[in-house]
């Protein structure tokens, strides 16, 4: 019989009732520490005060009116967002699926209304992830997320991740935009290189293409910038974010610049739930906490210590640990042993982690820890490992 619940994920058994700052707090009492923050969503931890300060005083006033309104919550949020960005205009969403639908419809009416409505092709990038519908598992084009779900829709061109000369070669005159995560997350924590990023800038420039980029998950501060494209020096056209941006309420963003947007008028796109004034006030609230001065130094010093830690940890360990990947607090540890058999491992051992392709545990924890939670951490991936090759 089927479960009430569709059975699309193989959950852990475990269920959570509370959490505080880097910790979640289990129904049978089991304290874990967690470096998986819902998939990089709860990005300053569990119950931030000042977080639930502002949700439960924005729950008591309003909570949803619709886009057919005005929403102050969106209109501050889009106006410090484009201040600290290259954008000049944003789109709210629920989820960085949306996010990044609103993006790649962003890029084909861009060259609809510019007269070249054959620049409708997207190239995207081998193991990319960028969501779950049938338009983004198309973009993805990986095995385990089209299986089944046949017919794709047509429209996009993938190829090898880090290859500029592949890009360059797959430019044909139907080429719309390129579309790349600055580091990809679920296919295994791998980060392109600031040369890759400057040139696939370039290679846009040159044929005038957009360059949409897909921070959902490498975005909002988790590489220690605001979003991971700064370190490469360049800027997109278009930006998809979610995950941290809403610190674990529903919400995502399409920004764009104003030529890019300059098809998106009325009636061209919308969201029933996008940006309500629940999410926003939450949203802005994470800004609040983000663009404090001195915060993304904290983050910067404390990722610092974790590489630092996890090298000596690959270097103890080197039939366990094969590699260290990412930037930031978004690492990944390529593993020896079966992926998922060690994120069942450490999560008995009390610590969460989440598994990604290419056999790699992503490590992904709230951006406020700090040194006593890295050392304990790492405890704990020593313990396990040491247990793996006893």
């Amino acid at each position: 019989m089927i479960p009430v619940v569709m059975p699309t994920y193989a959950r852990a058994d475990v269920v959570f009732e509370r959490g505080e700052g880097p910790y979640l707090y289990a129904t049978d009492g089991r304290r874990f520490l967690d470096f998986a923050a819902g998939v990089a969503v709860n990005a300053l931890g569990h119950a931030h005060p000042y977080l639930v300060e502002k949700l439960t005083e924005q729950a008591k006033k309003l909570w949803h009116t619709s886009n057919l309104f005005r929403v102050a919550g969106q209109e501050s949020l889009a106006t410090r967002l484009t201040a600290v960005t290259f954008a000049d205009t944003v789109f709210f969403t629920n989820s960085g699926a949306e996010a990044w639908e609103c993006g790649a419809k962003t890029v084909r009416k861009f060259h609809y209304e510019n007269g070249n409505p054959q620049k409708n092709r997207i190239i995207t990038f081998e193991q990319a992830f960028h969501g779950r519908t049938i338009a983004s598992i198309s973009a993805a084009k990986q095995e385990k997320l089209i299986k089944g779900f046949a017919p794709l829709l047509d429209g996009f061109d993938q190829v090898p991740f880090g290859d500029l000369e592949a890009v360059r070669a797959a430019i044909t005159p139907q080429t719309g935009g390129i579309c790349i995560e600055p580091i990809q997350g679920e296919g295994g924590i791998r980060t392109a290189s600031v040369e890759f990023l400057q040139g696939l800038r370039a290679l846009c420039d040159e044929h005038g293409l957009l360059l949409f980029l897909d921070e959902i998950q490498c975005g909002m501060s988790r590489t220690g910038k605001l979003f991971a494209h700064e370190w490469a020096g360049i800027t997109p056209d278009v930006m998809c974010v979610a995950k941290g941006i809403g610190g674990g309420f529903p919400l995502g963003a399409c920004l764009a610049t104003e030529r890019a947007a300059s098809g998106m008028t009325a009636g061209t796109h919308g969201s029933t739930y996008g940006g309500n004034p629940l999410a926003t006030a939450v949203g802005n609230a994470v800004l609040d906490v983000m663009l404090e001065p001195g915060f993304l130094d904290g983050v910067l010093a404390v990722a610092g210590v974790l590489r630092g830690r996890l090298e000596d940890l690959v270097a103890r360990h080197p039939s366990m640990f094969l590699e260290l990947r990412g930037e930031g607090l978004m690492l990944g540890l390529k593993l020896g042993q079966p992926v998922g058999d060690v994120v069942a491992t450490l999560r008995a051992n009390g610590l969460l982690s989440v598994p990604a392709g290419d056999n790699v545990v992503r490590l992904l924890p709230p951006l406020i820890i700090g040194e006593a939670e890295v050392d304990e951490a790492v405890g704990i991936l020593d313990r396990t490992a040491r247990e793996w090759v006893a």
